[in-house]
């Protein structure tokens, strides 16, 4: 296919051009495939672009799959379904398109193009969020992260549904599934060891929560999220202070629901 660049023997990538502050240098597309099948599985279509869907599309496609519902990933799912036939399933029925197209359910195992695809459910970046577990007869098996983990940066917990709670725990589960296996992100370069780069990820998510911790301490525990912004997240780029915010509102959040200690 035009604009592929192999990651693995069963896995090929296309960058789209979408670059900014919160997509980076522009969301990728995986094209999977075991080596001799006759047809692929995209994952995350991408933005609407002509030239971007018409290379994921240029070789024959059975399904397509999202690991969340942000546009930067599904814009494009509707041209892409119409162009290929192949039906299109995320956790979101709204971002499903074709009759056969069940939301996705963590757990599940799907046998396509040669492959096995495990569902992981990985909410917390949103809540729809899912990764997925790739594995060709006799390859090592790859991990594809959507935003949960980056191969470059941190993930925002994004509103509405973002929860900082569900994504300590799906960092969990991506360390157990990612020991010592190549995580495949949708944003930024490949991660050669995904269980290293996620505990990197908690690691940082556990010192930003001492920081807030101490905001609320100098400041009380009815500071704003823009009093947390301003102390934590000063040094951050104007471009994604939103993302900050919305960060600083799920790690409130989360301080804020956490069980008593009181005796």
């Amino acid at each position: 296919m035009p604009g592929l660049a192999p990651v693995t023997p069963f896995a090929s990538v296309r960058r789209a051009d979408n670059p900014g502050p919160m997509t980076l240098d522009g969301t990728r597309s995986y094209v999977l495939r075991a080596p001799g099948a006759p047809s692929a599985v995209v994952v995350d279509p991408g933005p609407d672009d002509a030239v971007h869907l018409g290379a994921l599309a240029s070789g024959p496609v059975e399904l397509v799959l999202v690991t969340h519902r942000h546009a930067d990933h599904t814009a494009g799912s509707t041209a892409l379904h119409a162009m290929t036939g192949s039906p299109v399933r995320a956790a979101d029925l709204a971002h499903c398109h074709g009759a056969s197209a069940a939301p996705l359910r963590g757990g599940e195992v799907i046998e396509a193009a040669g492959l096995r695809i495990e569902v992981l459910a990985t909410p917390g970046h949103t809540a729809d969020s899912v990764s997925f577990v790739v594995r060709a007869p006799g390859e090592d098996p790859v991990v594809l992260t959507g935003d949960t983990v980056l191969g470059r940066g941190t993930t925002v917990i994004a509103a509405p549904d973002g929860s900082l709670g569900d994504y300590l725990a799906s960092l969990d589960v991506l360390e157990r599934a990612g020991d010592g296996r190549r995580g495949l992100p949708a944003h930024g370069p490949v991660i050669e060891d995904l269980g290293t780069a996620v505990r990197a990820y908690r690691e940082h998510r556990l010192e930003r929560l001492d920081q807030v911790r101490a905001v609320l301490a100098e400041l009380g525990s009815d500071a704003t999220v823009g009093d947390v912004v301003a102390r934590v997240y000063a040094d951050v780029d104007a471009s994604v202070i939103g993302a900050a915010r919305q960060s600083v509102a799920a790690q409130l959040h989360y301080l804020r629901t956490l069980p008593s200690t009181d005796t």
